[in-house]
């Protein structure tokens, strides 16, 4: 059985499917802590309603970030955390904490990666950028995680149909839905093996 560590900023859509699913026995993990690096996002009151172990670094306290970057990776490690997921995960991972997992940090992407990532990409932005170039599809890309803002290697991708009229609101809605049953599927290819970590 995998312990995640999981890293998130906002509500945590993501963070609670992943929960969800190792409660109910379809993925083979648990998760053992969760990060958020803003004091009043919704994926921490979650954790503390699930009985999981959580910690807020971010604030003036760890403004600094190789403070911040120390104090993440002592986290990780004190909770035993195998792997990494970035769920919505706002901040640059630091240089240490990626050194420590390397190959084994995990981030999700509104979009099929190369097209559309990059630093700044993100949420809205996304889905705003796929309608103006004309796409005919986006999708999911779970992607390795390195020091550069949606660069590392992609582990697997689900594609998702834009269809004419679309908004903004439309397509995020319809790509947020296969995005966590996706993650769940891909954690769990991760946790049998079908899918190889590196170090794992």
């Amino acid at each position: 059985m995998i312990t995640f560590g999981i890293l998130a900023s906002h509500q945590g859509s993501n963070t609670r499917a992943v929960v969800e699913a190792c409660s109910q026995g379809r993925l083979d993990g648990q998760v053992g802590v969760i990060i958020s690096n803003n004091a009043k996002s919704g994926v921490l009151r979650f954790a503390e309603e699930q009985g999981i172990a959580s910690r807020r670094i971010g604030g003036s306290r760890y403004s600094d970030a190789g403070v911040r970057d120390a104090a993440i990776l002592e986290t990780l490690r004190e909770h035993g955390v195998q792997v990494v997921l970035l769920l919505g995960y706002m901040k640059l991972l630091g240089p240490r904490t990626v050194a420590a997992y390397r190959g084994r940090i995990l981030d999700t992407h509104p979009a099929l990666l190369p097209k559309f990532g990059g630093q700044g990409m993100y949420g809205d932005r996304v889905h705003a950028a796929v309608l103006e170039a004309g796409e005919r599809e986006t999708g999911v890309t779970v992607h390795l995680v390195d020091e550069i803002y949606d660069h590392g290697a992609v582990l697997a991708q689900h594609s998702v149909a834009v269809h004419p009229g679309d908004t903004v609101e439309s397509l995020k809605e319809r790509v947020m839905t296969r995005e966590r049953a996706f993650l769940v599927q891909t954690l769990q290819c991760v946790a049998t093996g079908e899918l190889a970590l590196e170090g794992l």
